[in-house]
């Protein structure tokens, strides 16, 4: 969950970071540094990286009307029911269910989750997938963690999903999870429908993909590896319903990855998305060409956002934003080439003194937030 005191001090923090880095004489064709995350004068979250703008034809699609569903913090298409998406809220004084919503932003069926070890301490994400002739399974990630690691694990519930969609009492398995390399804040999710295999992606300023056990085990504990970075705050993440490419959200865009030769993937490319109060969720439509995007409040909107070719692996090839021109947390690579072409020894104590500097903030964001 986002803290908003946290982002307050964060925008200060940054609004003072900005002033300590400026030079007496800056270079002429000095770009603007990327914003840190902050609540913008309109409530919305600012987009850090100007560079990726919004694709063509994203619209909202609908609004979520129940008014129970305040706190919308996960969201996946069903593989049962046409136009029909799972949602359920954060953390706070809700019930542990989880909300079929239709394309008219209508509920159309309520699950609630029980039975031992089922409770509602941090809901942040959830997934469905059918692996081969299986039957299609839905998880819920209760894998957020307001104390940045202080919970000794976190926990995801399991279950087929069901072919009608009624209120139902549903009692799921239940894994438990550990970090291997301690614990940690996570509001992503995702799950392979090759394989099954469930992943967690950190929510952090320097983030992380782990992955989970082949095999889960349902009686003991299983550890989360990672074997990969993210990008930074990454809210919710996806497959693609053929599970050749996954996206990883954050609260300003969304970034792609080719994972035809398996996880981790390569980043194909990140796209922009509309500004939101507080934007968290993310699923694939089936037809794997756009993705879904939502918010959290009551009444938030649902936006169709299209997934541009390249960055399906419908070109044939890299293209524009290709992976050889990304890291793996999505984030363009810089041409060193002609960074030295440009870089003069104004530039270079410039660029060494805004480093410091940027530390310092990154620093006193992850301190905020552990406070808030």
């Amino acid at each position: 969950m986002h803290h908003r005191s946290a982002a307050a001090a964060c925008a200060l923090l940054t609004a003072a970071a900005a002033t300590a880095a400026v030079p007496a004489a800056p270079p002429a064709e000095a770009a603007p540094a990327p914003m840190a995350p902050s609540e913008a004068t309109d409530g919305s979250t600012p987009e850090p990286d100007a560079s990726s703008s919004v694709p063509e034809g994203t619209g909202e699609v609908f609004s979520i009307g129940d008014p129970r569903i305040s706190e919308s913090s996960g969201m996946a298409a069903s593989a049962r029911h046409e136009g029909v998406v799972w949602t359920h809220n954060d953390s706070g004084d809700h019930a542990p269910q989880l909300f079929a919503v239709d394309g008219n932003g209508d509920t159309v069926a309520t699950l609630t989750l029980g039975g031992e070890g089922v409770e509602l301490r941090d809901w942040e994400a959830v997934a469905v997938a059918r692996v081969g002739d299986g039957e299609p399974a839905v998880y819920v990630g209760d894998i957020g963690d307001n104390f940045q690691g202080g919970w000794p694990n976190i926990r995801v519930y399991r279950f087929t999903e069901p072919e009608a969609l009624t209120d139902a009492a549903v009692t799921p398995e239940v894994f438990t999870f550990t970090y291997a390399d301690g614990g940690r804040d996570a509001e992503a999710m995702m799950v392979d429908p090759r394989d099954g295999r469930l992943y967690v992606v950190s929510k952090e300023v320097a983030g992380s993909l782990y992955a989970a056990p082949e095999t889960l085990d349902p009686d003991g504990t299983n550890t989360l590896e990672r074997v990969d970075s993210a990008p930074l705050y990454a809210t919710d993440a996806a497959f693609s319903p053929d599970g050749s490419h996954y996206a990883i959200r954050t609260y300003w865009g969304v970034t792609f990855y080719d994972a035809s030769d398996g996880v981790p993937g390569k980043s194909v490319g990140r796209v922009g998305l509309p500004e939101s109060e507080q934007g968290e969720s993310l699923t694939y439509t089936p037809d794997g060409t756009s993705v879904l995007v939502g918010t959290e409040g009551v009444e938030s909107p649902v936006w169709e956002v299209p997934i541009p070719d390249h960055m399906r692996g419908e070109d044939g090839g890299d293209g524009e934003g290709g992976g050889d021109e990304h890291s793996p947390s999505g984030e363009p690579s810089p041409e060193p080439d002609a960074a030295a072409e440009t870089t003069g020894p104004g530039a270079l104590t410039f660029i060494l003194t805004g480093a410091g500097v940027a530390a310092a903030v990154i620093a006193g964001i992850v301190l905020l937030v552990r406070k808030a």
